[in-house]
């Protein structure tokens, strides 16, 4: 009799103490279209579930209660075409399961489809298609705020650096975004002067960068996926970083660009080239015809092959510039003009593992000093590697140098090529080959893998 009385009161006490989390005051709201819902908003409390039936409502809302503002299949919810289509200021808001359009294209005020203002710690977006607003999503300040699972689509007309990111994230440490689907705009995703955020698992497509990292710190990049993109993954002025599980096929200029980015762990990332079309690129006079990003090169002439219409995309797989202590393992890096491009005094990264797949150039570094891209007896799997491994211990024979000098000829002037085939590069190249003393500084494989390590995951179930 006393075991029951005790469970009687544990069950009392547990149905107390949800009520307190839950409040019992909490309502489920229905707004029709033709109503006024920024007066529903207004008028509901704390915990409230706002729902929007089928059919368009007017913008713009703007929520300054822990509500959940939902739609219905087939809601709507259309801006005036001035500021942003919602504002979220109270912590803990979400907005779900709307389609949103009508934004403001002010670039200066930050218009928007959902803009989550710094009072809005934890806020979650999520479910929503956000269509042809300036901005998709921004998360400006908002600490461990979340935008999840939302189908963005960008401005389509205009210069694409005059539109918006699809999600802008500024100084919202914590703040997740996640299994988002972005296409059209400028970058995909945008973060600046942030730190300790994950975005995973999304999707970009016909922007400027997919991602563009910028002084953010101790944060996550994982299984995202850009296809078809100027820069794939653009990370700049940022340290700490993980970057593990995305993929870059067919990107155009990167996959991956390092630019001041430090002491961070890249592993399982794949780039995948492909053969595109000069107008495909807008190749113009062998100059990509596209803005220069953060005093940083375009590809020129130098780096497309010559004679053709047509070049791989991206140019390079991975371009460090001014990165230091880095570890790059187990990446696969395929079909590329170059598949590494080292510059502007790079230091003390690490390259284990890797493949390098029939990428033209396989490396591009040009320096006297000496970089062996080896580690504990483990070096990287280089395609155009002849060599031979005499005692079957996985490991070349020889070490394998990805540049001679007759390369860093070439790179310095590329007018040179028309004396690839003649006598006397033949001889420059025979006489390094049996007098190693010639070689130039540069990077050497002294324990390169005679087979590529598992291949990672790509998009190519993802393309059209």
């Amino acid at each position: 009799m006393g075991n029951i009385r005790t469970i009687v009161r544990l069950g009392l006490a547990a149905a107390f103490a949800a009520s307190l989390l839950t409040p019992s005051w909490a309502e489920q709201i229905a707004v029709s279209p033709g109503d006024n819902p920024q007066n529903v908003i207004d008028l509901a409390s704390d915990g409230d579930v706002v729902v929007l039936r089928r059919g368009e409502h007017r913008g713009p809302l703007r929520i300054t209660r822990r509500l959940t503002v939902e739609g219905e299949m087939g809601a709507a919810l259309v801006g005036s075409g001035q500021g942003s289509v919602v504002t979220v200021s109270a912590p803990g808001t979400v907005v779900r399961g709307l389609t949103i359009r009508g934004s403001g294209t002010n670039l200066e005020r930050m218009d928007a489809g959902v803009f989550v203002e710094k009072t809005a710690k934890g806020a979650l977006v999520e479910k929503n298609r956000i269509e042809g607003n300036l901005y998709g999503i921004y998360l400006h300040g908002a600490e461990d705020s979340v935008a999840r699972g939302n189908e963005i689509i960008g401005i389509r007309e205009g210069r694409m650096n005059e539109a918006g990111n699809g999600i802008s994230v500024w100084n919202a440490p914590g703040a997740k975004v996640l299994d988002n689907d972005v296409r059209f705009g400028r970058d995909g995703i945008y973060v600046i002067t942030s730190k300790r955020n994950v975005f995973s698992g999304n999707r970009f497509r016909d922007l400027r960068f997919a991602i563009h990292y910028m002084y953010t710190n101790d944060s996550e990049i994982t299984d995202n996926v850009s296809l078809d993109n100027a820069v794939g993954f653009a990370l700049m002025f940022s340290s700490r970083l993980k970057i593990t599980g995305n993929v870059s096929d067919g990107d155009r200029d990167h996959g991956f660009l390092f630019n001041y980015a430090n002491a961070s762990q890249i592993s399982g990332n794949s780039v995948i080239g492909r053969i595109q079309s000069a107008e495909r690129w807008n190749i113009a006079g062998g100059r990509a015809k596209d803005d220069k990003e953060h005093g940083l090169p375009t590809p020129d002439a130098s780096e497309v092959a010559q004679g053709s219409d047509a070049r791989p995309g991206p140019t390079k797989c991975v371009f460090i510039y001014n990165a230091n202590q880095n570890r790059f393992r187990d990446n696969w890096f395929e079909g590329c003009e170059i598949g590494i491009h080292f510059t502007a005094g790079s230091e003390r990264n690490e390259m284990v593992g890797n493949a390098f797949i029939k990428n033209r150039n396989q490396v591009k570094y040009v320096s006297t000093r000496y970089l062996d891209w080896s580690k504990d007896g483990r070096g990287n799997y280089w395609s155009d590697n002849p060599a031979f491994d005499l005692n079957g211990d996985g490991l070349g024979d020889s070490a394998y140098r990805p540049n001679d000098l007759v390369d860093k000829v070439l790179w310095t002037a590329p007018q040179a090529k028309v004396l690839m085939n003649s006598p006397a590069v033949q001889v420059i190249r025979w006489a390094q080959a049996q007098f190693p003393a010639l070689l130039p500084g540069g990077v050497v494989d002294s324990r390169p893998l005679m087979a590529p390590p598992k291949r990672p995951k790509t998009a190519e179930g993802e393309r059209p």
